[in-house]
C-alpha cells in the first residue's frame, strides 16, 4: 500500500489530522483547476470548499481504479463545469483576466533585475492564458502545471484522448498567436 492510499484509509477511518494532510496534499490541485475555470474570487473560495466536501463525501466509496489526483480532478472539473453551466458561461467561450494567486510570487534568490523581468513575463503569460477558452485553460493546467497524462485528462473531462491532444495543440497555438501578435504590437510601439 503506497502512502496516498494509505491517508485515503486514515481518512476514511475518520482521522481528522489524516484529511488536514490530505487537503493539503490536494489542494494545489484544485486551486490550480478552480482558479483557472472560475474568475469570480467568492466564487472560487466556494467551489473549492464544494469539492473538498464531496471528496470527503465520496471517498469512502473510491475504488483506486485511477489515481486519487485523476479522481479529485474530476470531481473538481465537474463542480466547476456545473458552476459554469448555471452561470450560462460555455466551456470554449472567452472569459476575462485572472486574479493574482500565490504562483505569482517569483523565487527570493532572484536578482531584484531578475524579478521584475520573470514578473512581467509571468504577467503577460498569465492574462493571455486568462483570455482563453476555460477548456482550453484547464487542458494546458492539467497538462504543464500538474503533469498530467493525456489519459487522465480525459478520464477527468470526459473526453476522447485525442480530443484532449486537440485541445492542448489548440490552446498553445492559441496562446502562441496571442503572445506574438501582442509582444510584436508592443515591439513596433516602442
Amino acid at each position: 500500500m503506497n502512502a496516498v492510499e494509505e491517508l485515503v484509509k486514515r481518512v476514511v477511518a475518520g482521522d481528522l489530522a489524516a484529511y488536514e494532510t490530505f487537503v493539503k496534499r490536494f489542494q494545489r490541485l484544485v486551486g490550480h483547476i478552480v482558479f483557472r475555470m472560475v474568475d469570480n474570487q467568492a466564487d472560487r473560495e466556494d467551489i473549492a470548499q464544494d469539492v473538498f466536501v464531496k471528496i470527503y463525501q465520496n471517498l469512502p466509496g473510491f475504488q483506486f481504479e485511477c489515481k486519487v489526483s485523476t479522481w479529485i480532478g474530476k470531481i473538481t472539473f465537474n463542480t466547476c463545469a456545473n458552476y459554469l453551466a448555471k452561470k450560462k458561461t460555455p466551456l470554449l467561450g472567452d472569459l476575462g483576466p485572472k486574479e493574482a494567486t500565490a504562483d505569482d510570487f517569483t523565487d527570493d534568490r532572484a536578482r531584484p533585475d531578475e524579478m521584475v523581468e520573470a514578473n512581467d513575463i509571468s504577467s503577460h503569460l498569465r492574462r493571455e492564458i486568462a483570455g482563453l477558452p476555460v477548456v482550453y485553460r484547464t487542458v494546458l493546467t492539467f497538462y504543464h502545471l500538474e503533469e498530467m497524462t493525456y489519459g487522465e485528462i480525459a478520464r477527468i473531462m470526459d473526453l476522447p484522448m485525442n480530443t484532449v491532444k486537440s485541445h492542448l495543440f489548440r490552446a498553445r497555438k492559441a496562446l502562441k498567436e496571442r503572445l506574438m501578435s501582442k509582444f510584436l504590437l508592443e515591439d513596433l510601439c516602442r
